[in-house]
């Protein structure tokens, strides 16, 4: 007799399952997904957790009829495999094949693109609005984990939602983890409700007694309501989720299916918003990753056997930034280190252990973390804050209103920056030159190399004055591509000397852009390669005698090309009346998917080779390819 999960192609194939067999399911759906993602890479331990709670949700609910909306997606996996892309599941975070996220365009089941925390609430809240304006009558569920109810807008989400009398669920997924362990007072607080389940065997049992009683009239029973009301808070203090107006049910074994679908069968019966408190293990069912749920939050390919890494060879920017950062909080004692939820992928779990008192994760807001590091700034504290590019978008207004306005001496160490490869659209970190770039009173630097990388951050730290941004990318990086000068405030480096053509580029394109040289060379056209160590302020002295000489100029960098750093240099030369040829290498103006770095660089002519051929068609010479 084959698998259950061979028969598994809809939701509905699974509504036909005995509860044994939803039990072997699950089984076989984390030894599925322990598989793939092992040859693959990507999301293991959330999704190892949220087998049980998928399952109910689709055998409870109707798919795609009814709308379930994951909160970042991180959980979406056995969704996928439900919803009839199980066979796709060896192209996953691959180009041209299945994404790590819910994606509207990939499946009728996908309700909501997510990528980014905390926004299930918000959009269920407005679907479920919009199907009451349409006259209609589907169910509205929204999953969130208790680390992006961290964030900010979810709490936004639920004061809003509180308001209507929409009917509408959200599901509290409850594992004690975002992507690292989650801090904060919420945490401390669903600590509490699962560990004091008594209260709820007390609610219910004055529900069934007040239900009991006949008409006595309204002021009795507000009386008496206010006798349940006043036990719940002798109990457990402060039943936030009620007060927002939310029936709260749970909290509820998150592994076993009948008592959730027990629950969410409840939740449909019941008027208004509703919140289900769902407790699971992230890592179940794999040893490895219930011991480190946060490195199988998102792993590389991995040996299933012994759980570790298939590729490693040394350290990527992430340890460098960690290695760095503790070094010079070493020498100062008001450096402190700020994240939003990610101390491993950021590299500081080494500062964490050697300054405790001197290391704040602030769970996944943002914004709070920049606004905070604003206050300690102006209390005279050194702040470094280190968050992914496409995060720091979410803390935009308070980069300007709150640090730049003031000038405040915050250092952003802005990780991910360029392209991230498999994790598409969502994470691609190539906007944050464009949002940072036009803000006065803000420096941007860009290493080209590791020991770059430790200058700048000393640099940052030690020397300047005022908000400054290192953006470096995901992994590796080269050791050491340039001899070592001192870092001088605006001040860029002219690395190679020629005279045919101007390469300007930032970051680890400086490396890119050596060897275009070097192959141009080959063809008789000689470059002058200026590396940009500050991508704001321009070196304009630098630039304009370079392109004078050359008359020709392209620029490389790992970032959207509006408002980028070529568009930097063409405003620079506009404004002083040049006229000259120019090419600007970077993304265009689209959401860039998943694929490898290599592949995403070659589809938007990132290589070398492309540029090159470009670049002899600037020179208005023939195209000759290189092998």
């Amino acid at each position: 007799m084959g698998s259950i999960l061979d028969r598994i192609n809809s939701p509905e194939d699974i509504k036909k399952l005995s509860l044994d067999e939803l039990n072997k399911l699950a089984d076989e759906i984390r030894m599925f997904l322990i598989d793939k993602v092992s040859k693959t890479g990507g999301h293991l331990s959330s999704n190892l957790g949220v087998v049980e709670l998928t399952l109910a949700l689709h055998r409870v609910f109707n798919s795609p009829q009814d709308k379930i909306v994951w909160d970042v997606g991180h959980q979406s996996y056995v969704h996928k495999i439900i919803t009839g892309r199980k066979g796709q599941f060896d192209t996953l975070r691959k180009l041209g094949g299945l994404s790590g996220f819910p994606k509207i365009n990939e499946s009728e089941h996908d309700a909501f693109n997510a990528g980014h925390s905390s926004t299930s609430i918000s959009a269920a809240l407005g679907i479920a609005k919009a199907r009451d304006l349409n006259n209609e009558t589907y169910s509205v569920v929204a999953v969130i984990g208790d680390g992006a109810m961290t964030g900010g807008m979810a709490f936004e989400a639920l004061n809003n939602a509180g308001r209507y009398p929409n009917n509408f669920i959200v599901v509290l997924n409850d594992n004690e983890m975002s992507i690292s362990k989650n801090v904060g007072g919420l945490s401390k607080y669903l600590s509490k409700i699962r560990t004091e389940p008594f209260y709820f065997k007390v609610k219910e049992d004055i529900d069934i007694m007040l239900n009991r009683i006949p008409a006595i009239g309204k002021s009795a029973a507000k009386v008496l309501g206010r006798v349940k009301g006043s036990i719940k808070y002798m109990i457990v203090p402060g039943i936030i989720f009620e007060e927002l107006g939310f029936k709260y049910l749970g909290p509820v074994d998150g592994h076993n299916i009948t008592e959730i679908e027990r629950l969410l069968t409840i939740s449909k019966t019941i008027k208004g918003p509703v919140l289900i408190h769902v407790c699971t293990q992230k890592g179940k069912g794999y040893t490895y990753a219930e011991e480190n749920p946060d490195v199988f939050h998102g792993i590389a390919p991995f040996e299933i056997e012994t759980g570790e890494v298939k590729a490693s060879g040394g350290p990527g920017y992430s340890e460098i930034f960690g290695r760095e950062i503790v070094n010079i909080a070493q020498e100062d004692e008001k450096v402190v280190a700020i994240t939003a939820a990610m101390p491993h992928g950021t590299g500081l779990v080494p500062f964490s252990q050697k300054f405790p008192e001197r290391f704040f994760d602030v769970g996944i807001a943002e914004q709070h973390a920049v606004t905070f590091a604003a206050g300690l700034a102006r209390g005279g504290i050194k702040p470094v804050v280190a968050i992914y590019s496409s995060f720091l978008q979410r803390a935009y207004d308070q980069i300007l209103h709150d640090v730049a306005i003031q000038n405040l001496h915050v250092v952003f160490a802005i990780d991910r920056a360029g392209i991230v490869g498999e994790d598409g659209e969502t994470h691609q970190g190539i906007y944050d030159i464009s949002f940072l770039g036009h803000i006065p009173n803000m420096t941007i630097l860009a290493p080209c190399d590791y020991a770059e990388f430790a200058l700048m951050l000393n640099y940052a730290v030690k020397d300047h004055n005022g908000p400054i941004a290192i953006r470096y990318p995901r992994g590796k990086g080269a050791e050491k591509l340039l001899e070592t000068e001192p870092i001088k405030f605006g001040k860029a480096l002219l690395v190679r000397e020629g005279s045919n053509i101007t390469i300007a580029a930032v970051g680890n394109k400086v490396e890119t852009a050596l060897k275009v040289a070097d192959m141009l060379e080959k063809m008789d056209i000689s470059c002058d390669v200026i590396y940009f160590r500050f991508i704001k302020p321009i070196d304009e002295k630098l630039l304009i005698n370079s392109v004078l000489k050359t008359r020709h100029l392209i620029t490389i960098e790992d970032n959207a090309i509006a408002g980028g750093f070529g568009s930097k240099l063409l405003e620079t030369i506009n404004q002083k009346g040049i006229n000259i040829k120019t090419k600007m290498f970077g993304y265009p103006d689209q959401f860039i998917p998943h694929g490898s770095k290599n592949e995403i660089q070659s589809i938007y002519r990132l290589d070398e080779q492309a540029i090159v051929n470009d670049a002899v068609k600037l020179l208005n010479k023939a195209r000759i390819n290189i092998d």
